[in-house]
């Protein structure tokens, strides 16, 4: 799995957005699951994620209303399919409001460059 840590911080929040090539909903719970083995990730307030599978696409907001679907339509418009991606929010304290969805935006896209799939 490969991990970008503090991609950006805004107002106290931080942001880390992880991947990895998967097959099937019950492997993503899985990869999330050993993420979370990592004490930083267990603690975080958000892990939000998204999977495009050949046959349905797949979210999770984990709290963070909306985030899911943010990641889930940038999947779709590179056709990034079966190919999880996580990105974990730690609340710094001050709602973000819409920023929160262009900060998604952000990591998923430094994800997806540094993973060479876009």
């Amino acid at each position: 799995m490969l991990t970008l840590d503090n991609i950006l911080t805004d107002r106290g929040s931080k942001y880390a957005v992880s991947g990895a090539p998967c097959g099937s909903e019950q492997e993503a719970k899985e990869l999330l699951k050993s993420l979370k083995k990592q004490k930083k990730f267990a603690k975080a307030t958000h892990n939000t994620w998204a999977l495009l599978l050949d046959d349905t696409p797949i979210k999770n907001d984990d709290g963070e209303s909306g985030a899911g679907n943010v990641i889930l339509r940038m999947l779709e418009r590179d056709d990034i399919r079966n190919h999880l991606i996580i990105v974990t929010r730690w609340y710094g304290g001050k709602h973000l409001g819409g920023d929160r969805f262009r900060h998604v935006q952000t990591a998923v896209r430094a994800y997806l460059d540094a993973a060479g799939l876009i």
